[in-house]
């Protein structure tokens, strides 16, 4: 199964894609993920994007495309994977087309998860992130167990400093003018799913498994 997620920040991205990759065994591949391994094992792509991130300065569609390449020829993506905040762009998505052909495979879809912009806004402020492990919650929708504890490992759970509500906004904006075009694209080439995401987790992922199997 080869998959790409797209959502607005706050669509529930995280929870759908552990999900996922659980159920169809594939690899979960963010480009923050990519990224931080390759400048922490001191790769030559990671150096090259070091110097980028150092100066404060966007890392190249090039070279972004490149990292995803690597990553995608690593054995464990032989059955599949799922692409989570790549492509970005109408560019970078014709980039991974080629990409794609280059390595003999397609996509099987693009899941994309609908959210309203107020939600989305109710949603970045109330989540909540382990320290240790990762792992997202929210205190309305999603809570851990016990407060401020994480379910999975027994970290501690925090807000991010980008979860106020100005700057959620700010990154909405920024997802709508430069990431939603995706949605065009990829329904004109027919992988395009649309997911309703204001229901529960759980029906959404139901949702997501059933549109995968039409």
């Amino acid at each position: 199964m080869r998959l790409i997620l797209l959502g607005p920040p706050g669509a529930g991205k995280g929870t759908q894609a552990e999900y996922i990759t659980s159920k169809y065994a594939i690899p979960h591949i963010s480009t923050g993920d990519i990224f931080r391994k390759n400048i922490k094992e001191g790769t030559e792509l990671g150096k090259r994007a070091k110097s980028y991130m150092d100066q404060g300065a966007l890392v190249p569609d090039s070279l972004v495309v490149e990292i995803v390449e690597d990553r995608l020829k690593e054995a464990d993506c032989k059955e599949g994977f799922l692409l989570d905040g790549f492509p970005r762009t109408e560019v970078q998505a014709d980039e991974l087309d080629k990409v794609l052909e280059n390595l003999g495979v397609s996509l099987n879809a693009v899941i994309n998860i609908k959210v309203n912009p107020d939600v989305l806004v109710s949603r970045a402020v109330g989540r909540r992130i382990c320290k240790n492990c990762g792992a997202t919650y929210h205190i309305l929708n999603n809570a851990s167990k016990v407060e401020g504890v994480c379910d999975k490992c027994g970290g501690e759970l925090y807000q991010r400093t980008d979860d106020v509500e100005e700057t959620v906004k700010n990154r909405i904006d920024v997802y709508m003018n430069e990431t939603a075009p995706l949605i065009s694209y990829y329904s004109s080439k027919n992988v395009l799913v649309d997911i309703e995401g204001e229901q529960d987790i759980k029906l959404v992922f139901e949702d997501i498994v059933k549109a995968l199997r039409g």
